[in-house]
């Protein structure tokens, strides 16, 4: 049976993903298309308890890159079998702020974890499901890491020091080339500009269908 859609929004701090979701709401309440919006880590009450577990800052404690990468999984799995699938069930489109692709890329190219741990673990949890589409907001870390502290306090994962976040966004880079329902967007545009190159997106992958 075919479900609804779910679209991703993907990218480094400070991306502007908060306005990438607006921009993909806009151009779904314009068709007057019932959509929900979910979050990773979080989307459920057990996966916003990991999401405080997996961000917090532990003066007492390293969170090793394994567990952090588990972390997100269980986080990840709650989110789709309780919010994602039955919401697509209903014919509701699905625009989530981050899914797999962060942990590929935050624990797979930031924290140097070998796709040969990654990989099992994906194909273990998830069983094939992915989003219809991702919009991946690709920024120079330097200039994302500025606007993020503009917004206040940072979390344990965004003081990471700058090689984190270029190893990150290289990842980014790397599977967003050979993975076609991934689409980068110059995040550093002007909004203007963003907003519009997210919305002829979307019309090119599903207006036609």
């Amino acid at each position: 049976m075919q479900t609804a859609p779910f679209i991703v929004i993907e990218g480094l701090e400070g991306a502007g993903k908060t306005t990438a979701l607006g921009h993909v709401i806009d151009w779904l309440t314009e068709r007057d298309i019932e959509f929900i919006q979910t979050r990773e880590p979080g989307g459920t009450p057990m996966a916003e308890q990991l999401r405080e577990l997996v961000k917090a800052i532990r003066d007492n404690e390293k969170v090793t890159a394994e567990a952090e990468l588990l972390i997100m999984y269980a986080s990840r799995i709650q989110l789709i079998e309780n919010v994602i699938k039955p919401a697509q069930a209903q014919g509701k489109w699905v625009v989530g702020d981050r899914h797999d692709l962060s942990s590929r890329a935050y624990q797979g190219g930031g924290r140097g974890i070998s796709d040969t741990l990654i990989e099992p673990i994906r194909q273990a949890v998830l069983k094939g499901f992915e989003p219809d589409l991702t919009l991946y907001l690709d920024i120079r870390p330097e200039i994302g890491l500025a606007r993020a502290r503009k917004r206040g306090e940072l979390d344990r994962i965004e003081l990471e020091q700058m090689d984190f976040f270029n190893q990150t966004r290289d990842k980014y880079l790397s599977i967003a080339q050979t993975e076609d329902k991934i689409e980068t967007v110059d995040a550093e545009q002007k909004p203007a500009q963003v907003g519009q190159q997210i919305k002829t997106i979307l019309s090119n992958y599903f207006d036609k269908g």
